[in-house]
């Protein structure tokens, strides 16, 4: 097994297949495991709550600035061609 792969897992794309869906997925595992990286560092007394709550804060941003840039929806599973296939 690939250090890579242990460290970092991707779990499996099962949504509605589009370039951005994907993309936004990928960023979307890669913020949880970040997120739960920092949170065992601030329980193992490596960072402080404030610490903590900065960096969170600051995924938080870096996701909803992705979100923004890939033009995602509220529904990002709609197919946006379904009007004109009617």
């Amino acid at each position: 097994m690939n250090k890579d792969d242990f460290l970092y897992p991707r779990g499996r794309y099962y949504g509605h297949v589009k370039p951005e869906n994907l993309v936004f997925n990928a960023n979307l595992q890669e913020f949880a495991q970040r997120i739960s990286y920092i949170c065992n560092l601030e329980t193992g007394g490596k960072l402080t709550p404030d610490e903590a709550y900065e960096e969170i804060k600051a995924l938080w941003q870096q996701l909803k600035r992705t979100k923004q840039q890939l033009q995602i929806g509220d529904n990002p599973f709609e197919d946006n061609d379904k009007d004109s296939k009617s």
